[in-house]
């Protein structure tokens, strides 16, 4: 199997990026699941983004050895938690999932 590279564009919902009535943030729930993935089998890069131009939008750079890796990825309990605390949080999700072009 070849190796997987996807990016996850987020949106948060106005108000929501860096504060929200003293509870939990996008970008601070987002930096909590960074560190559990980096430590999964099968993770090659995990890399959180915030945009220098729009401040409600992140993006997860990722890569993964395969399509198993990435499965096991999305069920893990904490990737379950981080969907949990950053739905209410976020306007958009856009998510794609890419293999290099060889030749």
């Amino acid at each position: 199997m070849e190796e997987i590279t996807i990016t996850a564009i987020l949106k948060a919902k106005p108000g929501t990026e860096h504060e929200l009535r003293g509870e939990h943030e996008l970008r601070g729930e987002l930096i909590k699941v960074v560190g559990p993935t980096r430590t999964e089998q099968g993770c090659v890069e995990y890399v959180l983004n915030e945009s220098t131009e729009d401040p409600l939008t992140f993006v997860f750079y990722e890569r993964w050895e395969n399509a198993a890796a990435v499965q096991a990825h999305l069920d893990s309990e904490h990737y379950r938690e981080y969907r949990r605390a950053t739905e209410p949080l976020i306007e958009s999700r856009e998510v794609y999932r890419l293999q290099p072009i060889t030749g």
